[in-house]
């Protein structure tokens, strides 16, 4: 299998630089590759592919090797045309499909391979938000509040924003793939069958039907292709001049519901593939009308794939929103701010002094190190017994805006493992190519944490780390580590802890 390398980094992104995002969803694999310029991100290549991965996913929630070569052969293409860009410029998202899978790291790690960086797979309420950024920065901010909907093919998420700040956010299991499956098996077309798929999707919807009613908005916008191929079918059939409406989606309820199959209807502006789940979206989308009481909806070309590209360009100018996800964090769970920040320089001052002995020069790996030394302590609120243990739970399973599912399960391991047992089943779950850097980025930590234990406001003497592969070596000024008892005591048991998975510590 060819392996596309990426050049170089992209630290800022500098007036006319290329960046590109990928967009793996549950029906269709998007690329968009654009310049920036003016501060504006403005498309110069799009590519799209019905690839129906969520139709691969059988009952047990396993995707069929049909499935996934559809995707790889999809990526294939995808990739020759950014082997060019430096690895920093893409970024590579997968949606609801993936999230569904059983094997998902197996196809995650095909998919890396030939993509040249990891895949990430994200949560449904990632996916909320960075479709509102992309929906937001394509349209005029001057409406007030709106409401976005985005039905893809295996969930579908509701928004309501102003600007560019989403307020409400979900992600619901509705999808024109999955629901045609189920609704309009074989592509056969009847009236029992569309009103099952819009009482289940209604069901789905009561969820949020009175907290999204009660907040309001002033616009609605449907993102994505099922909310393209209806506003693109009620123009064709003269049913509406511009916005989807109540009316005219009753009326394309009614003309879908004149052919017994999908391959009958006859709209020569949709395409065959998006024919054979246009029912199945039409009824979710009546559902949603009903269920939200919506009047009208405006189409935007903005999406997912959009919302990467703004997020990443912030991201390069370091208005990253996983910071203001932390902050957020530690405030939530009242973090000793001034002790976590002290941690975080020392883990810091460490990573600096190994990176290249440990090979972890990358941004990655010292911007996840700050993260977990600032939120290593956040399980405290629930128990001071294990509290590390309950620190991971939170950092695995809490929404974090801006990270994806893989940066959250590496947030939980460092922060499970910064102190006693090093937890060998946990890093047997990371992907393995992360498995050794984090177990580094760990053992940092661990030091960091036990240098600072007594919260003393004292500065730390200059100490100097140094590794060599799995010997690690700290050193102090002469008789410091005797005058400090506790931390000496603590590092001759870390020393023990460490034995467990070979390696040696010395401390002079």
């Amino acid at each position: 299998m060819e392996v596309y390398e990426q050049p170089g980094r992209l630290d800022q992104p500098e007036e006319g630089a290329l960046l590109a995002a990928i967009d793996i969803g549950s029906n269709s694999f998007h690329i968009v590759v654009a310049r920036l310029v003016d501060g504006e991100l403005k498309p110069v290549d799009v590519m799209s592919e019905k690839v129906q991965l969520a139709a691969g996913l059988d009952e047990a929630g396993t995707l069929s090797e049909e499935a996934q070569q559809r995707g790889i052969d999809c990526l294939r293409r995808f990739a020759e045309r950014i082997k060019e860009l430096p690895r920093s410029a893409i970024r590579a998202v997968a949606t609801n499909a993936l999230r569904e899978a059983s094997n998902r790291r197996e196809f995650a790690s095909r998919a890396s391979a030939v993509i040249g960086l990891p895949l990430q797979i994200i949560s449904g309420y990632e996916e909320a938000r960075l479709i509102y950024l992309g929906v937001a920065h394509t349209l005029a901010d001057d409406t007030g509040r709106r409401l976005v909907i985005d039905i893809g093919g295996g969930s579908t998420e509701c928004i309501i924003g102003e600007r560019f700040e989403s307020r409400l956010l979900e992600s619901l299991q509705l999808g024109c793939v999955s629901f045609s499956e189920d609704f309009f098996p074989a592509g056969l077309l009847t009236d029992k069958g569309f009103q099952q798929a819009k009482m289940a999707a209604m069901q789905e919807l009561l969820s949020i039907r009175h907290n999204y009613r009660r907040m309001g908005w002033q616009s609605c916008v449907g993102s994505s292709g099922t909310a393209k191929a209806i506003n693109q079918a009620c123009i064709e059939l003269g049913y509406s001049s511009g916005p989807i409406t109540a009316e005219a989606l009753n009326q394309l309820k009614a003309y879908l519901l004149k052919f017994n199959h999908t391959d009958d209807i006859t709209l020569s502006s949709i395409k065959p593939e998006r024919k054979a789940v246009l029912p199945a979206g039409t009824a979710i989308m009546c559902a949603i009308f009903e269920s939200l009481d919506i009047h009208t909806m405006e189409y935007s070309d903005g999406a997912l794939r959009e919302g990467v590209l703004y997020d990443m360009a912030g991201r390069l100018r370091h208005e990253d929103v996983r910071e203001r996800t932390i902050n957020a964090l530690m405030k939530r769970h009242h973090i000793d701010t001034r002790h976590a920040a002290n941690v975080e320089a020392t883990a810091l001052i460490m990573l600096a002094q190994v990176s290249d002995s440990w090979q972890l020069q990358d941004n990655e790996f010292h911007d996840m190190l700050g993260w977990s030394a600032r939120t290593h302590e956040i399980g405290l609120t629930i128990s001071h017994n294990r509290f590390h243990r309950h620190s991971a739970y939170l950092l695995q399973n809490c929404d974090l805006p801006g990270f994806s599912n893989t940066e959250q399960q590496l947030l939980a391991f460092l922060a499970r493992a910064h102190r006693r047992k090093l937890p060998k089943d946990e890093l047997k779950l990371l992907p393995e190519d992360k498995q050794l850097p984090y177990i580094h980025l760990s053992l940092l930590l661990r030091l960091a944490v036990i240098l600072h234990r007594s919260r003393s406001k004292a500065r730390l003497p200059a100490f100097k780390l140094q590794v060599e592969n799995q010997k690690i070596t700290l050193t102090f000024p002469s008789e410091w580590l005797q005058h400090h008892p506790l931390t000496q005591t603590d590092l001759e048991s870390e020393a023990d802890y460490l034995k467990s998975i070979d390696y040696k510590l010395k401390c002079s």
